[in-house]
């Protein structure tokens, strides 16, 4: 057993919540219809030249039986969206110029601005989940005190945090370098993702 795993079913000692089996994540995801939203450079926050961002509307059944963050890591990780993380959203505008990222409320509900300054706000529940193409610009606006994300990425790409001016130019070259995404987050192989992603 590895060191991930040991932690996991230590964590699921101490809180007595278990994280799902395999059949029992995929009893949780739901069918949804993606909302896509196209976002234009705004001068500060470039989005991406050719894809949207994606949001499915209470795509995960959360319920007290598990933990919900785990719910939300096992369903990225077994997609091939990994490097999870659980926090909040910064509330400051920022993008990633080298990497997709996915995002999860596990928990709560948040006020989140994605696209920039000319971009959209959207009220976000636990359940929903976003996928945002590199170069998509996000920050929390507000949130509840419980407000839980569980963040993943695809296993291509480097990680890096844009929020300057400075920042633009590189970030411009690099943001169409990121490829498609083989799986979607939530769906996997046949997910909506990839054919609203065209090569």
């Amino acid at each position: 057993m590895g060191i991930l795993e040991s932690m996991k079913e230590a964590a699921e000692h101490v809180t007595g919540i278990p994280r799902p089996s395999k059949q029992e994540l995929a009893d949780l995801v739901r069918k949804r219809k993606p909302h896509e939203f196209r976002f234009k450079d705004d001068g500060l926050v470039p989005n991406h030249p050719t894809w949207s961002a994606i949001v499915y509307l209470s795509a995960v059944k959360l319920s007290e039986e598990f933990d919900p963050a785990a719910v939300m890591e096992e369903l990225f990780g077994a997609n091939g969206w990994g490097d999870s993380w659980r926090n909040g959203i910064y509330h400051y505008a920022h993008y990633h110029s080298r990497i997709h990222e996915v995002l999860g409320v596990a928990c709560g509900t948040g006020k989140i601005q994605f696209g920039g300054n000319r971009g959209r706000t959207l009220s976000l529940k636990a359940g929903d989940v976003v996928i945002l193409p590199a170069g998509t610009g996000h920050q929390c606006l507000s949130e509840s005190a419980d407000f839980l994300v569980v963040g993943a990425y695809p296993p291509f790409g480097t990680y890096d945090e844009c929020t300057k001016a400075e920042d633009r130019k590189q970030a411009l070259e690099e943001i169409p370098k990121v490829g498609r995404p083989r799986k979607d987050p939530v769906y996997g192989s046949k997910g909506p993702l990839l054919s609203a992603w065209r090569k």
